[in-house]
């Protein structure tokens, strides 16, 4: 595998954004049209595929203390900012804020969900006084195949695939990946570093204030009244949630994702940087360590489609145990070992859209990774007689992806039925 090729596919899929990136969908498809409008906006309408709906009507948006498909559109509409694509909210201000949610309670928003060929698709009109402008944002989250003005038609290209791997860039293995990271010069992997300081920050400030369900919080109390240990383990897991616990519940501060997803951005990155602190690893093997776990995320995710019915920081997990297997061992045995485990130990675990227990799934993923990692270091592994699990690492996670692509899209729409039900109870 051409080591440039593995460098496109981190500087790819491995970019900040600010919030959880499917209210950022529909803000950037919002911005993108009120940029092109030219004129204030007195109403939008539209429809979002299924999946991005499910995630993005509970999370908090960063600064807003608030959710909802509507507001979303509405505040990247007031104040969003089309060039800063996944940090679309960066410039937001709170009198914009203010606005959007005039705006929504006014009624001038009106967006539905539709199931559609696309897993990630969102459709606005924006329309003013004098003009409308329509985008059409799909097969990623800020890659506009669709806009017009006034029916004059701008933009119109199909978009790329969100199943298997981008064609523009081949498919990759574990093993790929693992002699890659061992042998690329650090310079050309220096970059990802940032991801550390990044998703470290994000953290911290978990740590600092109370978010979301504050699991992060919780398990600092268990700790301190002696419930807990104090250990490795624990301060995986507290790192790793206290930055999902941030971003989940609106700190305006921006994550480093992976595949589109900034929890899992922050599954593979977190783990891995509390484990070189815990070796006192350097700059260069914490780069190499981060590169290995975030190609192997994007190894595994790039089998099935972005947006589905499986929680998706359990693969992103899985590359966490790739990065933390290489810093205690640098033996791709052991990385094959505890990837292996953990697809025997968590597959299927649901997504049931983005909101506050991510940082829960996030805890369990993690927990997972580091005790896979534990195990295969003593050339202990989930066998070929152990379920879905095979002999060959690569021919077990295509059957975890097979599970994703066929059957479970039947319990996609039986989550998505579920929480539809469940808002039109609460409306």
């Amino acid at each position: 595998m051409d080591a440039q090729v593995l460098i496109q596919w981190l500087k790819r899929e491995v970019s900040p954004a600010l919030g959880c990136t499917e209210p950022v969908a529909i803000a950037f498809a919002a911005a993108v049209a009120a940029q092109h409008l030219g004129e204030p906006v007195t109403g939008i309408t539209g429809t979002v595929s299924e999946n991005l709906y499910k995630n993005a009507m509970g999370v908090t948006i960063p600064g807003t203390g608030s959710s909802g498909v509507a507001l979303a559109a509405a505040i990247g509409s007031i104040g969003g900012d089309p060039d800063a694509g996944l940090e679309v909210f960066r410039k937001v201000t709170l009198q914009q804020v203010a606005q959007a949610n005039l705006m929504v309670s006014d009624g001038q928003i009106a967006i539905e969900q539709k199931a559609t060929h696309e897993f990630l698709h969102v459709d606005l009109t924006l329309k003013g006084e004098n003009r409308q402008c329509r985008v059409i944002v799909n097969g990623g989250h800020t890659n506009v195949t669709y806009l017009a003005v006034d029916h004059h038609v701008r933009i119109d290209r199909p978009a790329r695939s969100t199943g298997s791997a981008d064609a523009a860039l081949p498919a990759f293995t574990l093993r790929d990946a693992f002699e890659f990271a061992s042998s690329v010069d650090f310079d050309d992997i220096a970059f990802i570093l940032e991801a550390a300081k990044m998703n470290s920050a994000l953290s911290a400030e978990g740590r600092r204030a109370r978010y979301g369900l504050n699991v992060g919080g919780t398990l600092r109390d268990a700790i301190s009244q002696g419930l807990m240990q104090d250990d490795l383990l624990n301060r995986i897991v507290i790192d790793a949630t206290s930055a999902s616990d941030a971003r989940m519940g609106g700190a305006t501060l921006p994550a480093m994702t992976n595949f589109g997803s900034g929890n899992q951005g922050i599954a593979a990155t977190m783990p891995v940087v509390t484990v070189a602190e815990h070796l006192q690893a350097g700059d260069e093997a914490l780069a190499r360590a981060l590169a290995l776990s975030h190609l192997v995320a994007i190894s595994i995710h790039a089998r099935y489609t972005r947006l589905s019915a499986l929680c998706a920081v359990t693969t992103a997990a899985m590359g966490a145990a790739a990065g933390m297997s290489w810093l205690f061992s640098k033996d791709f045995g052991v990385l094959e070992c505890a990837v292996s485990n953990m697809v025997g130990d968590i597959s299927g675990i649901i997504c049931d859209g983005a909101s506050n227990t991510c940082a829960m799934k996030v805890s369990t993923s993690v927990n997972s990774a580091f005790r896979s990692v534990l195990l295969a270091g003593q050339n202990i592994r989930a066998s070929s007689a152990d379920g879905i699990v095979c002999e060959n690492v690569e021919d077990t996670i295509d059957n975890l992806c097979r599970l994703v692509t066929q059957p479970m899209k039947h319990t996609d729409q039986a989550i998505i039925r579920i929480m539809s039900d469940k808002s039109l109870r609460v409306a």
